[in-house]
């Protein structure tokens, strides 16, 4: 293909408002163009990746069964009503038709295709079943950041996988992260599986794929001596028990007018926040209790809803405190504490002795505060966000915390959505039995940022061989000679009829610029007719390891078939 029939549109220098690696690449090197924050248009060379990351994922997925549907865009409004305690609903974009109906742009469709298949689908002889799509998602962000990382419209790969028993659940789970892995390989692209978090309910299976980087919105944390790995909200730690064995003091009250947290209060009081005890007021399913953790620690609401089994935690506001405490949430602490209201702890909380808390009255603490003497705990629980160094959970190393960006996950749904909806199938019993579901996610358009970011150097981007969006770029050096136009002319049918794709460059430019896009682009391979063309040699460069070779024209191919061979 002729670079001048192409919308290549390269860039020289890095837009002030590109801040994101991904998108100063993608944007120097013409695959994509801005149209507002979040919404990106995808040029032609993009195109062509895209459509070769979509084959790898169609062909992985054929092959463990996976049957591709294609859903609508435009959404009635109800339909997120079975999946609103997934959280998709407050980000979705809502619109209205000319006679007031509500409609939204898809985000989920976990509702819609679970309603789908209890129309269709009565016995368990049509199960196990699973179904996949590839399309443009919206999610309404207060603002887009990292550039295809997180925008406002992105492509994504959501299947599901419906069945009559657990068992067939487990089994098509562990096809799916077969697929997975077999897919990141194919794409070039290095990833971490750890533990996730299933946004669904707290006693529901998560697997999380994440590709490390600094522009990440995700935190994973990972043992320095196992292979433990899981995002932060799910992560837990072995407890180390580091029992004070001060003797307990009396308990004393401190005043501070101009002090409006504990944090400050220690400071005034030279009491490091190791021992300090923050009490946060929660309504655990509309039931008050309070949750104590250290003062340098943070809640971890994930653990807490796991722990109480909870359908719903809400963190109470300075009304709700002030009906249960009659006093600000920044003075609530665990000594005389109404009876309706329960007291569950973090583990380290008991190690505490003569600690500082919140006095249940404004401007005021209490200093030598002791657990269980000065305050009953009804349940001790693992309820904080680990920390770095924390012991891992199998005591093997402790936990590094590292950034990086979740392009892939995947949940056991179970029944979730089949018991609220009633989608339910016979067994061979003639019993109905809810139908378990699977999840599986691919974010495309992050894994192409991704990609890019992971396979880049400081002269543009360097594509994997089978995503690339041409396998050779020919750069002719002056197309004011005769010599060169037919020496690139011969090559690029030789190349054709080898089976490679080519792009060839005939534009009118000087060799600097052609070589300095071609560097942007990033193609696996360059070749260049040039000075030598009336010998009938060219030179080839290979992006990725910059290494150089020059042949005659009747060698090219052999050459190229080893060459790149060994490279791979």
């Amino acid at each position: 293909m002729k670079q001048s029939k192409l919308l290549i549109p390269t860039m020289r220098e890095i837009p002030n408002d590109a801040e994101a690696k991904n998108l100063q690449l993608l944007l120097r090197a013409g695959f994509i163009r801005q149209v507002s924050g979040g919404v990106y248009a995808y040029l032609p060379l993009a195109t062509r990746v895209l459509k070769k990351m979509y084959a790898i994922i169609e062909e992985e997925f054929e092959k463990i069964g996976s049957v591709e549907i294609k859903m609508p865009t435009l959404l009635p409004s109800s339909l997120l009503e079975n999946t609103s305690e997934v959280g998709y609903d407050d980000k979705a974009y809502n619109l209205k038709n000319r006679t007031g109906k509500e409609f939204v742009l898809g985000s989920a469709y976990e509702g819609l295709i679970s309603e789908l298949i209890g129309d269709e689908i009565s016995s368990y002889k049509r199960l196990p079943l699973t179904l996949f799509q590839i399309a443009t998602k919206y999610r309404n962000d207060k603002r887009s950041r990292f550039g295809l990382l997180r925008s406002h419209e992105f492509i994504l790969s959501d299947a599901y996988s419906f069945h009559a028993t657990e068992e067939s659940l487990n089994e098509m789970y562990r096809a799916y992260q077969k697929a997975f892995e077999h897919i990141f390989e194919r794409l070039g692209v290095k990833v971490k599986g750890l533990l996730g978090d299933s946004q669904i309910d707290e006693q529901t299976d998560a697997f999380e794929y994440m590709a490390l980087s600094e522009s990440g919105d995700k935190i994973g944390a990972f043992s320095t001596g196992s292979n433990y790995a899981s995002d932060l909200q799910a992560a837990t730690s072995a407890f180390v028990s580091k029992k004070s064995h001060e003797p307990n003091k009396e308990i004393e009250e401190v005043t501070f007018a101009e002090k409006e947290n504990l944090e400050e209060a220690s400071q005034a009081l030279s009491i490091p926040l190791q021992k300090t005890i923050k009490a946060q007021l929660y309504l655990a399913d509309d039931t008050p209790i309070l949750v104590l953790v250290r003062a340098d620690q943070k809640i971890n609401e994930l653990k807490i809803k796991k722990h109480l089994e909870a359908a719903q935690l809400i963190a109470a506001d300075e009304t709700q405190s002030q009906a249960y405490f009659q006093t600000p949430l920044s003075y609530l602490g665990p000594v005389d504490v109404p009876d309706e209201c329960k007291i569950y702890a973090d583990l380290q909380v008991q190690d505490l002795a003569n600690a500082l808390t919140g006095a249940n009255k404004e401007d005021t603490y209490l200093k030598n505060v002791n657990p269980d003497k000065d305050f009953p705990v009804d349940q001790y629980a693992d309820l904080r966000l680990v920390q770095e160094g924390d012991t891992s959970p199998d005591n093997l190393g402790t936990l590094e915390l590292k950034k990086g960006v979740e392009v892939g996950r995947m949940i056991k749904v179970g029944t979730y959505f089949s018991e609220r909806l009633k989608t339910a199938v016979l067994d061979e019993n003639g019993q109905h039995v809810p139908v378990q579901m699977g999840y599986y996610e691919l974010g495309i358009s992050r894994l192409l940022a991704t990609i890019v970011e992971q396979n880049s150097d400081e002269e543009g981007i360097n594509w994997p061989a089978e995503i690339a969006p041409f396998d050779l770029h020919i750069v002719q050096t002056n197309m004011e000679d005769e010599e060169q136009t037919a020496l690139t002319n011969s090559v690029e049918e030789m190349m054709l009829e080898a089976g490679y794709q080519v792009l060839v460059d005939d534009r009118q430019e000087r060799s600097g610029v052609k070589f300095a896009d071609a560097d942007l682009i990033g193609c696996p391979v360059r070749i260049t007719v040039g000075n030598k063309a009336n010998e009938g040699a060219v030179s080839i460069k290979f992006k990725q390891t910059q290494a150089k070779i020059e042949v005659k024209k009747e060698e090219l191919v052999s050459t190229l078939a080893i060459l790149l061979n060994s490279e791979g």
